[in-house]
């Protein structure tokens, strides 16, 4: 019995299993957590940073909206009611998109 425990105590560990993923351009070692991470939201949406690799932010998007200007060749209104154009005349208002 004493050769059986000997001989387990002299088995080699199994090796440790080591996980990568490609963050910009560059392979990088990390858990199995954060690998399932990475491939759960892609890895074009991680940065690598100096503290390690972290999702990078959502980009803000712009709100667009409509504005009443004054144009080269714009609407005539209707007692001013911007509902009821009348005509196209110069330097008439026109509804022209801007972004915030």
């Amino acid at each position: 019995m004493s050769e059986f425990l000997k001989a387990f105590e002299q088995q080699p560990t199994p090796p440790v299993k080591k996980h990568f993923v490609t963050v910009q351009g560059k392979q990088c070692e990390v858990s199995l957590e954060k690998k399932l991470e990475v491939i759960k939201n892609g890895e074009e949406n991680y940065v690598i940073t100096k503290f390690g690799i972290a999702l990078r932010k959502p980009s803000r998007l712009k709100t667009r909206y409509t504005v009443l200007k004054r144009a080269d060749n714009g609407y005539k209104f209707e007692h001013g009611d911007i509902h009821w154009p009348n005509s196209v005349e110069q330097n008439g208002e026109t509804w022209q998109i801007e972004y915030e």
